[in-house]
């Protein structure tokens, strides 16, 4: 396996766990709060798209139009609300992300070798290799959340 396929296996096996915690999930529980202060999972989740459509730019990649006023809808400005109209539903975030993610996989496979040690400029993603890899590493920082709201309702661990 090569270098782009370990980045690819990374984000696919991430996508995995995180969609196994979202699975049953309604759409209110989505709008709970590990604990006060945190973010509930429906920012989460827009906020990882609205991201990975950002990195994927910043790598040079395919950057797919993201549907009106999304991200408008998921800033800090709107991240302590808690009104379901503010944010899109859960089977709404979903469509969105594998559009996004489709995009994200059809750049990594456009990628070169050579390409992935490309430097961007950003000093916490310093290759084009980290902002292909952080799409999976980032929804996995969140997930950790997501399984605490899971156990809250009452869900058994998935892992």
């Amino acid at each position: 396996m090569n270098a782009i396929g370990a980045i690819k296996l990374s984000i696919d096996t991430a996508t995995m766990v995180w969609k196994m915690y979202l699975e049953d999930l309604t759409d209110a529980e989505m709008l709970k709060r590990p604990c006060p202060g945190c973010n509930h999972i429906n920012w989460q989740l827009g906020h990882l798209i609205v991201s990975e459509n950002e990195m994927l730019g910043w790598a040079g990649g395919p950057v797919v139009p993201l549907p009106d006023g999304f991200k408008e809808r998921y800033t800090n400005d709107t991240a302590a609300s808690d009104d379901p109209k503010t944010f899109c539903t859960k089977a709404e975030l979903l469509k969105v992300f594998e559009q996004q993610r489709a995009a994200t996989l059809a750049g990594l496979e456009k990628v070169s070798e050579a390409d992935l040690d490309k430097p961007t400029g950003i000093e916490w993603a310093p290759t084009v290799a980290t902002l292909y890899s952080l799409q999976g590493g980032h929804y996995l920082m969140h997930a950790g959340q997501w399984a605490v709201v899971r156990r809250m309702q009452g869900r058994k661990p998935l892992f």
